[in-house]
């Protein structure tokens, strides 16, 4: 039940860090709480209330102006706020259709956003808590209540400048692709956090043999999360080894085997329910884990990029680049690790490993086919394929370099006219000099 409680409020946590719903709450519930407090200095701490309404700024004097100004920012903050929705709503409609669905989430996650929103509602939670504390009968003006109203309302002012900044410069297209781009990294450095080193991968230690039952996916969805930690123990505690068949962000169909055990015994149901409790499967990818989805949301931006509706080739190669940036970064770690042992030297769990080859698979496959005739694009796939292995030195990942780069080069030599298959054979030795075949 712990395990269950404790699963549900990770990926809430993960969930709800983006979103309009909970830091805008958030901000408006403590901005909206001053409308309470604030009035009650004016029945307890008088002295206070009486310097404030000496302020040469404060203009109202009498509980009419003080309810006018209540009522009037209410109004005002109504407005904005149908204003901002508008306006974030046209503006992930655009994205949307312009770059990729995918990418709707970075609108949702941008804490900016979220924040102005946030500020808008807590006003107006704000002034509606103090309206009714501006009282004719008997007179009473809450001097530092309308302070705070007319300070709020100045601060919405400079927000809403700086929400229609921030949403024009949202939409440009190397913003979003160094956002997704960022994300990825914390998500590698997450993933594969260890250098990587010359020595063999795996530490040679053999794979047990899984030919005991099955455990089935009890709901269709997304692998989201995998708590390896979790299962080492309950396959600790069972005297088994357990394996996963599908790998975080493939898609599993209710009923397919999920996973398998290295022993032919059967497990009882809480045993069976533990284990699944240690793997999140979701109706959509996330990033939790996945280091190849925000390949593939930089990839769907290129595409749409290259394609006859769009032909914006400068965009494909700002995605290329930040696929680049991504890959020397992959190149550079250790893959994640794959086997989990207790105690060392049995192995307990076995996950599927992504390799480095699928990674460029991923990040430039589709990428050549379909942007094979454009000269700017090919070479500028030849020339990340040139940056992976100048800061890569792993021999096995200098070789995927150079049977990627050689492959994506035939096949747009053989699109494109003499002259161009001329200079991506040259970006292509200019590869194969970065990683050479004795290394």
């Amino acid at each position: 039940m712990f395990a269950v409680v404790e699963r549900q409020f990770r990926h809430a946590v993960y969930e709800l860090r983006g979103g309009f719903l909970v830091r805008p709450l958030v901000i408006a519930g403590v901005i909206g709480s001053f409308g309470i407090a604030l009035p009650l200095v004016h029945d307890y701490f008088p002295s206070v209330d009486g310097w404030v309404q000496h302020l040469p700024v404060l203009a109202p004097h009498d509980p009419v102006a003080a309810a006018g100004v209540f009522a009037s920012v209410i109004g005002a903050m109504m407005t904005v706020v149908s204003i901002v929705l508008s306006v974030l709503l046209v503006a992930i409609t655009l994205a949307s259709m312009q770059f990729s669905p995918r990418i709707l989430t970075a609108f949702v996650e941008d804490r900016s956003n979220q924040r102005t929103i946030g500020i808008f509602l807590g006003t107006f939670v704000y002034c509606l808590f103090a309206y009714p504390t501006a009282r004719s009968v008997p007179p009473t003006t809450p001097a530092i209540a309308v302070l705070g109203a007319m300070v709020l309302a100045l601060a919405c002012t400079v927000a809403l400048v700086a929400f229609i900044h921030h949403i024009a410069r949202s939409i440009n297209v190397n913003f979003i692709t160094e956002r997704i781009a960022r994300e990825t990294e914390l998500v590698i450095d997450q993933v594969t956090p260890e250098p990587r080193s010359g020595g063999p991968v795996g530490g040679g230690h053999p794979t047990p043999r899984f030919d005991g039952p099955v455990i089935r996916a009890p709901r269709s969805g997304y692998i989201r999360y995998v708590d390896a930690a979790r299962l080492r123990s309950i396959a600790k505690g069972a005297g088994l080894a357990i394996s996963l068949e599908r790998r975080v962000g493939h898609f599993v169909a209710e009923g397919v085997p999920l996973l398998r055990l290295s022993k032919a015994k059967r497990l009882g149901g809480a045993d069976e329910a533990a284990i699944l409790e240690a793997i999140d499967l979701g109706p959509m990818r996330t990033m939790e884990q996945d280091v190849e989805f925000g390949l593939l949301q930089l990839v769907d931006i290129a595409l749409k990029a290259i394609s006859p509706a769009v032909n914006d080739p400068s965009t494909a190669i700002n995605c290329i680049d930040q696929l680049g940036r991504l890959l020397v970064r992959v190149a550079s770690r250790a893959p994640a690790q794959a086997m989990f042992f207790d105690p060392p030297g049995i192995v307990r769990v076995v996950l599927p490993e992504l390799s480095f080859s699928r990674l460029v698979e991923v990040a430039f496959e589709q990428i050549v086919h379909y942007g094979k005739g454009d000269l700017a694009v090919s070479i500028r796939v030849q020339r990340a394929f040139a940056d992976i292995a100048a800061s890569a030195t792993d021999a096995g990942v200098l070789a995927t370099v150079r049977e990627s780069a050689a492959r994506a080069a035939a096949e747009c030599i053989a699109a494109l006219p003499e002259a161009g298959g001329r200079a991506i054979a040259a970006r292509l030795e200019a590869v194969r000099a970065a990683a050479p075949e004795g290394d």
